[in-house]
């Protein structure tokens, strides 16, 4: 099992074509650096596609998600990037609206 401490999402969009080299350079730009145990979050434009990139403190990791209908719920505005809890990253690749999961799982109003 690969371990994760800490889950990102990259709010600009990247091209699903990226393989595992280009979303790593991504991460680097978007984030600095890509740390071991993280996982990078992308979506497409169109939101109904994403890519994970881990960092497994060896190597990286690539996984794509696709909605065969809907999108993922994926922010527009506001900061680069955002920091997601384990709820709020289930929440995220089942197409719910994980801003609005709190502390301890408890839905609040945005």
């Amino acid at each position: 099992m690969i371990r994760i401490e800490a889950v990102w999402l990259a709010v600009q969009p990247l091209d699903m074509r990226a393989g595992t080299e280009a979303a790593l350079a991504r991460v680097v730009n978007v984030f600095g650096q890509a740390r071991p145990h993280h996982a990078y979050l992308f979506a497409n434009r169109r939101a109904n596609r994403m890519k994970v990139l881990v960092h497994d403190g060896i190597g990286v990791w690539l996984a794509a998600r696709r909605l065969n209908s809907g999108k993922f719920v994926w922010p527009k505005e506001g900061a680069a990037t955002a920091a997601l809890s384990q709820a709020q990253f289930d929440a995220l690749v089942l197409g719910l609206p994980w801003q609005r999961i709190g502390e301890a799982g408890v839905i609040r109003v945005l």
